[in-house]
């Protein structure tokens, strides 16, 4: 077991994913402080009922471990952050804020795959793609495609990371036990935005 700082948020950090964060409220200023000069980690966690800001919020019980990429002080005490995720996490515990979120944590390694995944995982990429494409037809900026690892558990966390689908996707993308379920989740959820966008584009 581990003690380790966590800041909830309402958007899912996947291990391998880059994300950026503003941070304005005191409880998290006071974290900042703690863990930046010392490049320590923490741990982020998806909000599940409940806000960003102000406390009180119910948080998940799995969660991704962040590296501190960058971070500035603003001489306001606001802070701009770039994080990675690294590795996840279960909560054993939710620990008393004091006075930012702390929890007791352990690690929570992926089981390995048993079965061959390349054939699985370029099918996927296949509807990723599409995916996109009709997305962009419907007027959402996607920007371009991008191009997707060519070793099946990397495509895998990419494609985690990338598709788009909701954070409660991605969350249970996170709580898959390997790679080989988290696969059939993004297919699944995936198929989900593709009829999505279809609809977007039949209603013009």
């Amino acid at each position: 077991m581990e003690i380790m700082p966590q800041f909830p948020l309402g958007t899912v950090l996947l291990p391998s994913m880059v994300l950026p964060l503003h941070i304005f409220e005191p409880r998290y200023r006071d974290l900042m402080t703690a863990v930046v000069p010392e490049r320590r980690e923490f741990g982020v966690t998806l909000i599940e009922r409940g806000a960003e800001v102000g406390g009180g919020e119910v948080r998940t019980m799995t969660g991704t471990v962040a590296r501190i990429v960058e971070a500035e002080e603003f001489d306001d005490g606001r802070w701009l952050v770039v994080i990675a995720g690294t590795r996840r996490f279960r909560v054993a515990e939710w620990l008393p804020d004091d006075p930012y979120p702390v929890a007791s944590i352990e690690d929570w390694p992926d089981e390995p795959t048993t079965v061959e995944l390349s054939e699985d995982v370029a099918k996927t990429i296949g509807r990723f793609k599409r995916c996109l494409a009709t997305a962009s037809e419907a007027g959402h900026n996607v920007g371009p495609i991008p191009e997707i690892a060519e070793e099946a558990v990397d495509a895998i966390e990419q494609l985690a990371v990338l598709s788009p689908v909701s954070q409660l996707d991605r969350q249970r993308f996170l709580e898959a036990v390997g790679p080989q379920q988290r696969l059939t989740l993004i297919d699944q959820a995936l198929a989900d935005a593709q009829e999505m966008f279809d609809f977007e584009l039949m209603e013009g």
